[in-house]
């Protein structure tokens, strides 16, 4: 073998071989990555280099601000007042609690951008809810879990944020809009099979459709709605950065939080503050050793490398799309959402563009991917969270889940073969 080739199975091998030993992803991303670094005779500086290297991005400063804005807004009193406003639109049909389950999902993750805030936020309201007016418990932890998935394709989406510095070039400002229309078309497709089920099971439907409590319920949560307002208009107008424009965003998060809902006080703010540290320390970790990945996977020309292969097997765009979800669907079962973002974006977004994928729809397709990643076995965080919410065991969560699984697949294929659903809101307003 060649000094590459051996370079690259140093590199690739070490990585599975940790991340199937259970080792902390950040330590197997950067083991590996100094395995194939010492191995080619780079000097170690090259390691802290490329390290510092992937933060010293103006870009990824939004990501602590929305990670906070989440968490603020999250603890802040207004879930249960987004339940009410979810419950006012479609609790009349059939099946009503699931469907308020999902709109409420659309809702809260424009603000928290996490579908693990949303499932242990939301979650801990909506399954005991649900059980109690006569769903079974692993239908309800099923349609909490699987609608939580929204929340990462609607604005504001750290994972936007990431994906757009990962890729380079990218409007921050066009993935937000992107996201709204595919968030729909998912929680539709969840809603339609929610009302089959429901229909089979006879679950009950909830109080007939008023308009007065529309309106009032709409007012309640105004405040709430309006973060979501300031970061998007606020990026898509021009006006703020995706920094500063959540800046902004956590400043008035906070002062709803404790003075509009008064969900929280001032003491309380400080142990939330705290939690987002460990969340962003967690992700700057991974995104600092990413790079260094990175770089190794592009000195050894791995992306094109990974390009013939796929292209080898078939000359068929329709083919190769299915070929990278397939890999985005297979690396969402063994790894976290981030790593996933960091690693595979430099190999798959090439291939990606050369059969007329817009950088920006392949966002969308592989944030999608990996929102069913976290829903799906041995690693999915999502999942597991549900479950202990729920006090269900897992495997009945995942015999539930089976429904869900192929009506997201079903929302994939669409985002992935229609363009227009990703493509028409940023297109018509300029992006």
């Amino acid at each position: 073998m060649t000094i590459n080739t051996t370079a690259i199975v140093i590199l690739l091998a070490s990585f599975l071989i940790m991340v199937f030993l259970r080792f902390p992803i950040a330590y197997s991303v950067a083991i590996s990555s100094l395995l194939c670094l010492a191995y080619q005779g780079f000097p170690l500086t090259t390691l802290s280099q490329q390290m510092i290297k992937g933060i010293s991005s103006f870009s990824l400063m939004a990501v602590p601000f929305f990670i906070t804005m989440g968490v603020l807004m999250g603890s802040g009193g207004i879930s249960e007042k987004l339940l009410n406003l979810a419950d006012a639109c479609v609790g009349w049909m059939t099946g009503g609690l699931a469907m308020v389950n999902i709109v409420a999902s659309y809702f809260f993750g424009g603000i928290s951008g996490s579908a693990a805030a949303d499932t242990a936020s939301l979650g801990s309201l909506e399954i005991p809810m649900m059980v109690d007016r006569g769903y079974d418990k692993d239908f309800s932890t099923a349609v909490t879990i699987s609608s939580s998935v929204e929340g990462m394709l609607v604005p504001p989406s750290h994972n936007m944020v990431i994906y757009a510095t990962t890729a380079g070039g990218i409007s921050v400002g066009a993935l937000f809009l992107a996201g709204y229309l595919p968030g729909a078309i998912l929680a539709l497709c969840l809603m339609v099979g929610s009302y089959i089920i429901s229909k089979k099971r006879k679950y009950p439907k909830g109080d007939k459709f008023s308009l007065k409590r529309l309106g009032k319920e709409f007012r309640t949560s105004i405040w709430a709605l309006s973060a979501i307002l300031i970061v998007v208009v606020g990026v898509v107008a021009g006006v703020f950065t995706a920094t500063e424009s959540a800046a902004i965003a956590v400043i008035y998060s906070l002062l709803v939080s404790i003075y509009v809902y008064k969900g929280i006080t001032w003491k309380q703010v400080w142990k939330l503050i705290d939690s987002c540290i460990d969340t962003l320390s967690i992700v700057l970790i991974l995104i600092a050793t990413s790079n260094v990945f990175g770089y190794c996977l592009t000195t050894l020309h791995v992306p094109e490398l990974a390009a013939k292969a796929i292209t080898g097997v078939s000359n068929n765009p329709y083919v190769i799309a299915l070929l990278l979800n397939l890999i985005l669907l297979v690396l969402g079962m063994i790894m976290d959402m981030a790593p996933i973002i960091l690693i595979s974006t430099p190999i798959l977004l090439p291939i990606a563009t050369s059969i007329g994928i817009d950088p920006v729809q392949y966002g969308i397709m592989l944030v999608l991917n990996c929102g069913i990643g976290l829903l799906t076995p041995p690693v999915g965080a999502v999942l597991f969270i549900g479950s202990a919410i729920a006090e269900e065991p897992m495997e009945k969560v995942v015999k539930a889940q089976l429904p869900f699984y192929v009506m997201m697949i079903i929302a994939l294929l669409v985002i992935t073969f229609i363009p227009a659903v990703s493509l028409c809101i940023p297109k018509l307003l300029g992006y």
